[in-house]
Formats: C-alpha cells, structure tokens, sequence
C-alpha cells in the first residue's frame, strides 16, 4: 500500500470508528489532543476503550499513555486501546512493552446501502424499523448480548444517542427473534446489536434485519453502512460478505495488565 493510500484509509479509519463512538455514547469522554478516553460502567467494555487517533513522537506517546492509565485509574477503569491503522505507528510496540495484552481482533467493513439492499435472499418474515428500542427490541438484544452487563446501563446509553437512530425486529408468532440497530452520521450509517436467538438462527432473519436497516438507512440520506465484526465469529462474517461488505481495515485491542 502506498503511503498517500496509507494515510487515506488511516484518515477513513478514524472518521468511521469516531462515528461508533458517538453511536455508543460513553457517559465520560476526556479528550486528550485527538484522543478520545470513553468511560461507560456497567457497558460493554469496547463502548469504553481508548480511541488514539492523532500521532504523536516517541516522548511524547510514552507519557500520553502514562496520563492515560491514570485517567482510567482514577475512575476505577482499565485502559484499553484499539490499534487500528488509525493508531500512532509506534504505539502496539509500546503497549506490549509495558504488558498489555492483545486481544480482540477484529475487522471494520463497509458496503453501499445499494449493494446491500440488492443482496438475494428467501426469508419471508415480517420486519419493521422504529425509530427507537421499544421494550420487546432490547429484551431480545439483552438476552443475546447481554452476559455480564449491566441492563441499566446499557438502556441509558442508547438514551444518550443524538443520530438519529433506526431500530429492526422480526417478529414470529408474537415473539422478536431478530434485531439490530442503525445510526445515520454525515452520508454513513453504521449497524450494531444485530441479534437472533439461537432458537431462531438459520432462517435467514438477520439478513433480513440487515437490509430493513439499510433501506431506512437510505432513506434518510446515508449510502455507505459500515460495521465491526470479530474475525473468529464465522456465521456473521458470512452474513455480512454475503451482503457485500468488504474489509476496510483489520485491528485489535491491547488491555492493560
């Protein structure tokens, strides 16, 4: 890759995951130059980890991740950074340096709304869109998602969103068996909470959850979606390629000792 496509996937890299940011409203953000230090108790740790997004010289990265940890620690967190090629270069060396674990990969892709709405599928199950989390939405996401979470939290954090935000069910017999949610931000939308119970899988309802949201997704101006994927769950990565999303960037976290 050269250095000028290099630079542009960075630049994309950091709108797309700022976007997530603002998607998964922590309930603290400390902004230290371009790096954004999210705190969120009770919450699903990524909605909390650090986004460092601005480079900085050999010195000065050394004492911005000391500052960091005591900021974490002061609220009685850990810090844990993603490094994605947003990240500055040196910053996964130092990291391990100190300790920090790697874990988590995972892999940020992206497709035009066109392509996904185009995508064949022969599920016919009734879906509809809202435009928030009715109770019914976050007790079928909570029952997939939701080990070791803290309900109330999680609840006050889709209260926090200021995107505006659509939320797909499908419904069989009187029972939401699939969700997921979108949120449009300047031309993109990206999808979260997609969520089958397990009774329910191999339908093809999160397929057709994934196109509700980007039809209404399209319709409120966005015509790219992006979205993150850990690399070792099979079965969604083969939804979202099956849809046409295509892998912008790979990235991982390190968690600190």
């Amino acid at each position: 890759m050269s250095t000028t496509s290099a630079t542009s996937t960075a630049a994309l890299v950091a709108a797309l995951q700022e976007r997530t940011a603002r998607a998964l409203p922590a309930e603290h953000v400390v902004r230290l130059g371009g790096w954004w230090l999210r705190h969120s108790p009770g919450c699903a740790w990524w909605s909390a980890a650090v986004l460092p997004h601005q480079e900085l010289a050999a010195g000065q990265l050394a004492d911005r991740v000391a500052r960091t940890e005591r900021c974490y620690a002061g609220r009685g967190g850990t810090a844990r950074f993603q490094i994605s090629p947003a990240a500055p270069r040196r910053l996964d060396a130092l990291l391990a340096g100190r300790g920090y674990r790697r874990d988590s990969p995972m892999s940020l892709r992206t497709a035009p709304v066109t392509r996904v709405l185009s995508g064949a599928g022969d599920a016919h199950l009734p879906v509809s869109v809202r435009d928030h989390a009715d109770p019914a939405w976050f007790d079928t996401w909570f029952a997939v998602h939701g080990a070791g979470l803290d309900r109330e939290a999680e609840r006050r954090m889709l209260d926090r969103l200021d995107r505006p935000g659509g939320y797909a069910s499908v419904v069989v017999a009187g029972e939401v068996v699939s969700v997921g949610r979108v949120v449009v931000d300047a031309g993109w939308a990206g999808v979260f909470g997609m969520a089958t119970l397990r009774h329910a899988r191999g339908r093809g309802a999160a397929g057709l959850v994934l196109r509700a949201l980007a039809e209404w997704a399209g319709r409120r101006g966005a015509d790219q979606l992006y979205l993150q994927v850990d690399e070792d769950d099979t079965a969604a990565t083969g939804l979202y390629t099956r849809a046409g999303f295509t892998e912008l960037a790979a990235y991982h976290y390190r968690t600190a000792p």
